[in-house]
């Protein structure tokens, strides 16, 4: 479908041969366009990465665009997003970046050991309110910039683990946390090549010895996301192979262990049961002087074979029939909200109808979890689609 946009007084087709070089030239005039998803349109904003530029949605306007438009967005409200926009993430217009507040730490001092893993409800990785984004919270919001939390038929295999590194450093580079750009300290590695061994090596080692300095009892942390390929026992603890980089461990102690297995169990579960799936894993690392690598802090997240994250079989088995049927949705994101609290598991866009929010409500859902939902149901003004698991089976999908 062709997306037509007003700069000034012009009405552009973003197919049009000359499209980009008027993009380019309205941003050196800083102009904010229009998308004329809806007839009086909406406000967009021009961001550049390098010599490219991009039309970005302004900050909590997604909604406002029409359900079948790039820009669409579902309500914050209706996912885990809410609590953490405005306050653990800035939006800029005028440049195009993105400020992050993450609620762990990029440094370690000397001689004490990082918080690693929260033994709260939350599935986390610290303890965190609205303002602070937890690991696991940052792996969401760099998958959800991404867009692989969002799914139509023509994205049918095109996404592999080079597609998924590509379009996360995208999304880190125009993010920036603690003073200078996500890029500059997450370590992705790069899909592997036996025949380019050599240079993937000098590579990883070139960025680890700029992200990862000592300052005096102070050292530097870097972030790993990777997608796991095994957990292996370890003398102490266990190491960490991670698939594209598999003679590159990172060690993991005996208490980070403990609590990872005790706090990630639900997507290490599924992890084992969906042979198809894929772990990934956001995590906080240093190198000693030996050259090994020690995990700090870790959160796990578990895809699908198509990339989109999911939390449970019953998640899983929703996103599989709506893929298999043709659909076009997005799948919400929990960010910092705990389990407890419900969410839309899935936002589906109807071509010519208004999109549909879908609800998994779980066996064990107790009296203020279902007042939650009734009133998040009441409050989105969307037609509601709800799979309560102690009824049984899952209904039918919406025409």
């Amino acid at each position: 479908m062709s997306r037509h946009i007003r700069m000034g007084e012009i009405d552009v087709d973003v197919g049009d041969g000359a499209f980009d070089a008027r993009l380019a030239d309205a941003f050196s005039r800083r102009e904010h366009p229009l998308c004329l998803c809806q007839a009086e349109g909406v406000p967009i904003y021009i961001a550049r990465f390098g010599d490219r530029h991009i039309l970005k949605r302004m900050p909590g306007t997604g909604a406002q665009h029409a359900p079948d438009c790039e820009s669409y967005e579902p309500p914050s409200d209706l996912s885990g997003l809410s609590a953490v926009e405005g306050e653990a993430i800035i939006e800029n217009v005028e440049d195009g970046t993105t400020a992050l507040k993450l609620g762990f730490s990029l440094s370690k001092l000397g001689g004490r050991t990082a918080p690693a893993i929260g033994d709260s409800a939350d599935p986390g990785d610290v303890r965190t309110d609205g303002a602070r984004l937890s690991l696991k919270a940052m792996l969401h919001f760099l998958w959800d910039r991404a867009q692989f939390n969002r799914w139509r038929p023509a994205m049918a295999g095109r996404r592999n683990w080079a597609v998924v590194r590509k379009f996360v450093i995208d999304a880190a580079t125009s993010s920036n946390a603690k003073g200078k750009p996500l890029s500059d300290t997450i370590y992705i590695p790069e899909m592997f090549d036996p025949e380019r061994v050599d240079g993937i090596v000098q590579r990883r080692q070139a960025f680890l010895s700029r992200a990862v300095q000592s300052q005096g009892n102070r050292r530097s942390l870097a972030i790993l996301i990777g997608e796991v390929k095994e957990i292996q026992p370890a003398r102490s603890g266990s190491r960490l192979i991670v698939k594209h980089a598999p003679r590159y461990p990172f060690m993991l102690a005996e208490d980070v262990t403990r609590r990872m297995n005790k706090v990630f169990a639900r997507e290490l579960a599924l992890w084992d049961a969906s042979p198809e799936s894929h772990l990934i894993a956001a995590a906080t690392f240093g190198v000693g002087v030996s050259g090994i690598a020690a995990i700090e802090a870790i959160a796990l997240m578990i895809v699908s074979e198509r990339w989109i994250p999911f939390e449970s079989q019953y998640e899983g088995m929703l996103l599989d029939a709506l893929t298999k049927r043709g659909s076009i949705f997005t799948k919400g994101l929990r960010y910092n909200l705990p389990p407890t609290e419900p969410m839309a598991s899935v936002v589906l866009t109807r071509d010519g109808g208004q999109p549909i929010a879908m609800y998994i409500v779980p066996d064990d859902a107790d009296g203020a979890y279902r007042e939650t939902l009734d009133l998040l149901v009441s409050e989105s003004g969307m037609d509601p689609w709800i799979w309560d698991i102690a009824e049984g089976p899952m209904p039918d999908l919406p025409r």
